[in-house]
Parts: structure tokens; sequence; C-alpha cells
């Protein structure tokens, strides 16, 4: 029997006439309705004709998340008096409830990817619903990429619709063609806003670490709101961990705790979202009850301003889900869900000054999180690089590159990225394409069943009160009677069943077998102790385990998971297996170099020949004839490390390299950059034959760097004779003595004594730059600086006479030297010749 009345109060029943026509004139459209207004529930109804208005047509709705698959299908099912399974089903990994009968189907995005895979037509289907499309999955989007595709290719009958939760739906509007936007109002009271700060400072979240501080502040708030206002509280956190941290804080509060995320058992998430039974509740949940899931008879919102997203180093070979500041579009859904039945509140934990520092929007995935399962993805549709996919945001180059490296690593694309036959049997197993190979190559080697316990223990990460020992965990995971234990040994199933009739591999204890298949998981995570509990891995980053860990005295780990905080030079191991090292190079066989290694080290030059497996040294020893190239680039890279004052410099050489670099600044090209930067980056132009036939530190001590300079000298054009004319070594000066030119400031510097320069009335000029004269006292000491000595003869001159002349009464102090000759001697000696 249909809820008739159920029905008619849903707020998006409004727009449903507008969506119908833009289906039937463009079929696609864009349906923006905010939560809570029935556009998940209602509007796959009315397109499948099952409110009695049009002909029936089957339809099928995307979701996000595996929570709101069900909770979607359990609605629809109520609405129309029925249980999941008859005219309403759900597909979700793992579990499926259709029937005969069903028509609105309700799956999560990897489910419909694993479809349109193997059926591009999605034969039967009329209509499909891409539901919080707002949220930017990387499911999502390439979901609405494949089906853009069918649309324009094969089946341009095939409706479309994207479902946004807010109407920031220019985007998606574009991507469709220009698809007809259709909004709905929905239903909302007044929300105060509250700004709850911690009293005291806390720590920033780093990786998957959020500072207790924080979370014994948001159990508080709860309280105070409970104190404070009435009905049910729902708080926003960022994950499992936390929620449960903040619940065990909630004990004793007058009020029934629950918990709601992806790992909860469906008998949890069924009372949640079936509303109170009498007394208060308090909802603690993960970012699924922003927009996915309506919870009744929430008053109140608690936003501990934490969300989760995932990340990716690159770099590392490191990926994980990271803890960030969520977003203010994501602020405004969450307090949004205090008014959906009448006025509330919202208690923000921070300050109302931070607010607009926030991001805007939360980060598409597509640009931050591992692209593998999307390239595989992208690969096996037939367009290996994407680029004819229709993206809201394309996809990140280098994150596509290092993802087409792990499918050629793994072997499910060739060298040009085209799918291999393994490739699209991986594909194929609703996993990501490194536990897909860990999957298939694990059941070879180790038999289907242990190798599906260990990949399902990492396609969901254990508890924490699991441990980081991943051995211990599946050990915990066999007896254990939690939630987490029930699905994993309902993937365990799923994931045997894909690869039957593989090897037995009874050979191998269980320890070797959970080190083995991480180990193909994650290959370039294999590590190798460095000692007090730290690892390097074959990736090249440092690895450390907490200081309880039993892992602490392996020789070698298989690193499951791991995360790197901002301010650490090493990654923080949450989850690994040990192994030996002929596991590690079964697994990471292809990350194997053999090779000689010729480097600058703690200043000198060390050949060996080297066994690596990628970053980790397996074996080495000294080689008594390196390749000469080799050799040349570690003296190369010495000179870089330690300076070029590791050649022979003469102060001669030091002052032409002086006088180089003048002429450089002054006149430009064709005289030579001798910066330390620029002589670094052309040895072969200066340094050589000499370097090349170097083979240590003190044969670089031997070679004339002055010498070696004059190769540089533009000898081409003919300038090069004219170094001493432009910047002369020694300046005659009117005495007769030849004085050196010192070119190490702005201007060149002449230093000489006062009296030898009598009778001369301009500065002297190099290269058209007057000098610097520093004025010297007869016994050498400065007495005055100019760089204009005609002015210093009239203006500067008198003054140094009358405070040098008692000081030196031998030498000739003229009250006009500029008609006197200039002299190198005192009075005496000048009236003896």
């Amino acid at each position: 029997m249909i809820r008739t009345e159920a029905l008619d109060r849903l707020p998006v029943r409004t727009a449903v006439p507008a969506l119908r026509r833009a289906l039937d004139d463009r079929g696609v459209a864009v349906l923006c309705a905010p939560p809570g207004t029935g556009k998940t529930t209602l509007v796959p109804l009315v397109l499948a004709g099952l409110t009695g208005e049009g002909p029936v047509r089957r339809v099928v709705v995307a979701e996000p998340r595996r929570i709101a698959a069900r909770a979607a299908a359990r609605r629809m099912a109520w609405l129309l008096g029925e249980q999941p399974g008859g005219r309403i089903g759900f597909t979700v990994r793992g579990e499926r409830v259709v029937g005969r009968d069903t028509v609105v189907e309700v799956v999560t995005t990897g489910v419909l990817l694993q479809r349109l895979q193997r059926d591009q037509e999605l034969s039967g289907v009329d209509a499909v619903i891409i539901d919080e499309c707002h949220e930017r999955h990387l499911d999502a989007d390439t979901v609405a990429a494949f089906l853009l595709d069918v649309r324009e290719a094969i089946r341009p009958d095939l409706r479309l619709v994207a479902a946004s939760a807010t109407t920031d739906a220019e985007g998606w509007a574009r991507l469709l063609g220009d698809a007809p936007v259709v909004e709905a109002e929905g239903v909302s009271y007044p929300v105060e806003v509250l700004w709850a700060p911690p009293v005291r400072q806390v720590k920033p979240p780093h990786g998957m670490r959020v500072d207790p501080a924080l979370l014994t502040h948001v159990a508080a708030t709860v309280r105070r709101a409970l104190g404070e206002r009435e009905g049910d509280v729902l708080c926003f956190l960022p994950g499992v961990g936390e929620i449960g941290r903040v619940a065990g804080q909630l004990a004793g509060v007058d009020a029934e705790v629950l918990q709601v995320h992806g790992r909860a058992p469906a008998a949890v998430q069924d009372a949640v979202l079936a509303g109170s039974s009498g007394g208060r509740r308090v909802v603690l949940a993960t970012s699924v009850a922003e927009s996915s899931l309506t919870v009744p008879g929430v008053r109140v919102v608690v936003d501990s301003g934490l969300a989760r997203e995932p990340r990716t180093d690159h770099a590392r070979g490191l990926s994980a889900l990271t803890t960030v500041r969520a977003s203010r579009a994501a602020g405004r859904q969450r307090a949004g869900r205090a008014g959906r039945e009448a006025p509330g509140a919202v208690y923000r934990c921070w300050d109302q000054a931070e607010d607009g520092r926030l991001a805007r929007f939360p980060s598409p995935e597509i640009k931050v999180a591992d692209l593998a399962a999307f390239a595989l993805q992208a690969a096996c549709w037939g367009d290996p690089d994407a680029s004819s996919l229709a993206l809201l945001d394309p996809p990140p180059a280098g994150a596509m590159g290092a993802a087409r490296e792990v499918l050629e690593a793994i072997g499910a694309v060739d060298g040009g990225g085209r799918v291999t036959e393994r490739g699209a049997r991986m594909s194929r197993l609703g996993l990501h394409p490194r536990l897909a190979r860990a999957l298939l190559d694990g059941a070879r080697e180790a038999g289907a069943r242990r190798a599906a316990e260990v990949v399902a223990l990492l396609s969901e990460e254990p508890p924490r009160e699991y441990g980081d020992d991943l051995a211990a965990a599946l050990r915990t995971a066999r007896r254990g009677q939690d939630g987490y234990a029930a699905r994993w040994k309902q993937e365990v199933r799923r994931l045997s069943g894909q690869v039957e009739g593989a090897g037995s591999g009874g050979a191998r204890s269980d320890d070797a077998v959970v080190g083995l298949v991480a180990a193909l998981a994650f290959p370039e995570r294999v590590a190798r102790a460095r000692g007090d509990g730290a690892f390097l891995m074959a990736s090249g980053t440092g690895a450390e385990l907490r200081d309880s860990s039993r892992l602490r005295s392996a020789p070698w780990l298989a690193v499951a998971v791991a995360d790197r905080p901002s301010h650490a030079a090493s990654a923080r191991v949450r989850l690994a297996a040990v192994i030996d090292e002929s596991t590690a190079l079964l697994a990471s066989g292809h990350l194997r170099v053999r090779g000689e290694e010729v480097r600058w080290v703690d200043g000198e030059v060390v050949a060996r020949a080297v066994d690596r497996l990628g970053a980790v040294e397996l074996a080495a020893r000294p080689l008594k004839q390196p390749d000469p190239e080799l050799v040349r680039g570690a003296l190369v890279e010495g000179l870089r490390r330690e300076g070029l004052g590791l050649l022979r410099w003469t102060r001669d050489s030091e002052q032409s390299r002086l006088r180089l670099a003048f002429l450089h600044r002054v006149l430009g090209p064709p005289w030579p950059d001798v910066s330390d930067g620029a002589l670094l980056a052309e040895t072969g132009a200066w340094l050589e034959p000499e370097l090349s036939r170097a083979r240590r530190r003190a044969d670089l001590g031997r070679i004339d760097a002055g010498q070696a300079l004059r190769r540089l000298l533009p000898w081409a054009t003919g300038e090069a004779v004219r170094l001493d004319e432009l910047a002369p070594e020694r300046i005659e000066v009117p005495s007769g003595s030849r004085i050196r030119v010192e070119y190490g400031g702005e201007q060149p510097v002449l230093a000489v004594k006062l009296q030898e320069l009598f009778g001369m009335g301009e500065t002297p000029r190099v290269a058209g730059v007057p000098v610097l004269v520093h004025l010297l006292s007869p016994a050498g000491r400065p007495a005055a600086v100019t760089a204009d000595l005609a002015s210093f003869w009239r203006e500067g001159y008198k003054a140094v006479r009358a405070e040098l002349r008692g000081r030196y009464p031998k030498h000739p102090w003229p009250e006009d030297p500029t008609t006197v000759p200039a002299t190198r001697f005192t009075s005496a000696r000048l009236k003896r010749s």
C-alpha cells in the first residue's frame, strides 16, 4: 500500500513536472534539492512510474556510499508499503537485494562502474540518477563521464539526472550539454549559530591524528547542547576512531548514544534513520550524514569542523585518508540538519574569525586522490589518458603518470597504456588495482582463501584495537564477533569466489602469507630495518614504528598502511607484516636494480657495484675500475656540494675571476658569467680535459682554476685580447707605480698613497666605470675615499692635509696638489733627486 500522504509531504514534488519536461525535451537534467526534500526517494519512484504517473520505466540510482544506497532503497520500499527486493532493490559490494519485479535499483557508484564496463548499453535501464554529485567523489565523476559517452554513442534515449544537494549546479549543467537546471525549494527552519571554540589552543590535525583535547571539547559541547536545547543532537566527527572516543566520553549522559558511519552494523543504521522511540538521542556521525542520509528528530548539530579526504604523496608512494578542516559548504550542509523539522541550533567548535579562512568547497577527489583505479577504468573504457572523457576537472598529469606507472608495474596496462587481459580481469574484481594484483598473484602463491583473507583486511583497514601487526589482525578477525569481523568474513567469501581454482599454497604459514600478499599489494613499501624501530622503504621513504610495536625487531616489513605527518621526516607505520628478504624480492622484483654506483660521499668519490631493491641496498662491493663518466658525474656532484674551492685558486686566478665577473655585469655577453651556478652548469666548457682525467678529490685540487677560466674568454669574437684593456689587472698612476685594481665590489677599487696621485685631475675609469679611489696615508692607512678625484682635490684635500701634515712631516703636503708632481718618496728624498 502506497503511503500517499508521506509522498505528498515531500517538498521536491513541486519540482517534478519541470523535471519531467526537461527529460522529455533534452533527456538530461540537473536537479538541485536540499537534503530532506525527497530527491533521493520520490524522484526515482516518479520516473519509474511507481506513483501512478506515466509508464513504468527501469531506473538506476547511483549513491556514493553503501550506507546511503541501503537507506534509500529501504525508504522507497517503505513508501510503497514493501520490503527491499520487490519493486525496489539495492546492490552494494558484497550484497544484492533485488527480484524479478525490481524497477528501481539503488547501487553504489562503484557497482555502476562495474556494470558499465560489462554492459555499456545498460540494457533494460531507462534512466540513471547520479545522486549527491556535488560531493565530487571520483567514482561519481567517472560514472557521469561514461554515461555521457553512452548517451552520445549508443543510447541517446538513456535519461540522465545529476542530483545535487546544493545550488552550485552550473558546472554539471555545462557538462551535460547545457542541461536544464530544476530547483526544488526545501522546507527549512532558522538555525542559530553558536561559536564554541576550545578554551585552550589545540593542535591542528595531521594525517589521521586529531588532538585528543579537541575531542574532549567536542564531547563537552555535546553535553552543553543537551543541557541548553531540546531535541536530538547530531555531532559531526571526521572518522570512526574519533566517533568511538567521543562516545566513550559521553558515557552517563541522559540520552542514547548512537554511531553512524560506513562500518556501522545495518541494525544501528536502521535504528538511527527510523527516529527516536521516546528518549533523547545523540547521533555521532561522519560526513555521511551531511546530505546522503536524513536523521529524524535532530534539533541540534555539534560540528567538530573536521572531515576526511583522500591524499596521495606520489613521490613517496603513500596514499591515505587525511584529516582536514571541513569546507564552508560542508559547514552549511551540517548546520542545515538542525533545521529540517523545526528551528534549531548549531554549535561550531571553532572561532568565528576562522570561518572566513576555510575553503569554500571540498576538494574534488580527482585532484587529490590516488588515480590508479580511475586510470584502469579509463583504460578499460578505451581512453587510457582520459582525454576524451567529459569531466568537470581533468585529472592532474602527475597523478595520472604515477597511476600509469603502478598499472604497468602490475601488468594491468601495456607500455602504451592499453588495458591487458590481466588488467581487464583486475577491473572486474571491485578492488583497487594494487589489491587486485595481490589477490590474483597471492592466490597463485598461497591459495584463494588465504589470499582473500589478507586482501579483505587491506581493503577495509581494521580497527585500531586490532593493532599494527597485520598477521595478528588476521587472527583477531577470524575469531572476532564484532561488526568489522562480520564485514570482513563477508568480503572474504566474495573475493574467494572470484579466484576459485588457484593454488593451495599450503607450504606457507599464515604469517608468511600475510606478508607476501601485503608486499604484492604495496611492493614499493617493502622496508628493511635500519635499527631502533626505523626502516627504509623501497620507495626511499623512511618509516618508523611506535615504541610499543611488536614489529620493531623484524628484519623486513611489508608496510600496508602508513602516513607521514607534515613535520616528520619519516612515515609512521600503522599496519604492517613481517617478511623476509626472499618475499621482498618475490613481490618487488621489478624494483631490483644491479649496477655501478659512483657517488660523492663524505668528501670523496666512492665507487661500488650495488644490488638494490629500489632505495634499499641489498649488497655492495668496491669497484676498482669504475666507468669514467660516472666518476666525472660524482666529481661534479662534489663541486656542487662543497663548492669550487675544491679546485686550486691562486690570488691571481681569483682576481681573474673577479675581473670577468665585473665585465659580465657591466658589459654583458660575450663576457662570460662566472658565478658558481653558471660555472657548475658549464663544467665541460672550462674544466676539460682535466675534469675527465680526475679520479678523486686530490685530482680536483691540482686543476689550476685560473688557467681553466681562460677557456671561457670570448676568443672567437676577438674580444678576449681586450681583457687587460677593459679590466686591467693594474693601473699606472702619476708616480709611475702600477697599482693593483681590486674587482670584488660594486666598483673597482684602487688603493693608492695620496702623494702618488698629485697632478691627476680626473678619476681613472675601467670599462667606463669610475674606480673607487682609496687614498692612503704615507703609512698605508685609509685617509679618504672618493669616486670623484677632481672634487676631492677642491673640497676634501684641505681637511686631510690639515689632519695628516703634522703626523707625516717628512712627506710633501702642497697647498695645491694638482700643480706638483706625484711622488712615492719623502720630501728629503725628492730634494736629493
